[in-house]
């Protein structure tokens, strides 16, 4: 509210001492710009709950790949103990076998 008590005054001395054409060009061109960002940012404001709710259904579509990998890495983990288990009891029976063929 005080930029608007300033600027009417800084605009009523503008016109009064009859500015050159640039120096209008400029300040037009600086009000077109201005204009713009209030546009952009009223546009930004009304679109930005749909673009929050994409957002978050992004963040969960990123997730769920994460989520499987996980799975996946476990599993793999899981076949890798069951091998080693089945490993470990043939190893167990052949040396009992060998330890009885020896007896």
């Amino acid at each position: 509210m005080e930029t608007m008590h300033e600027l009417i005054p800084f605009a009523k001395e503008m016109l009064s001492q009859k500015p050159n054409r640039k120096m209008v060009k400029l300040y037009m061109l600086g009000s077109v710009l201005a204009f713009f960002g209030v546009v952009i940012g009223l546009v930004e404001a009304v679109c930005s709950p749909f673009s929050s709710q994409a957002s978050l259904e992004d963040e969960e579509d990123k997730n769920k790949p994460v989520a499987a990998r996980e799975q996946q890495q476990q599993l793999q983990k899981r076949e890798d103990l069951a091998q080693a288990k089945g490993k470990a009891q043939a190893a167990l029976q052949r040396a009992l076998v060998t330890r009885q063929h020896a007896s």
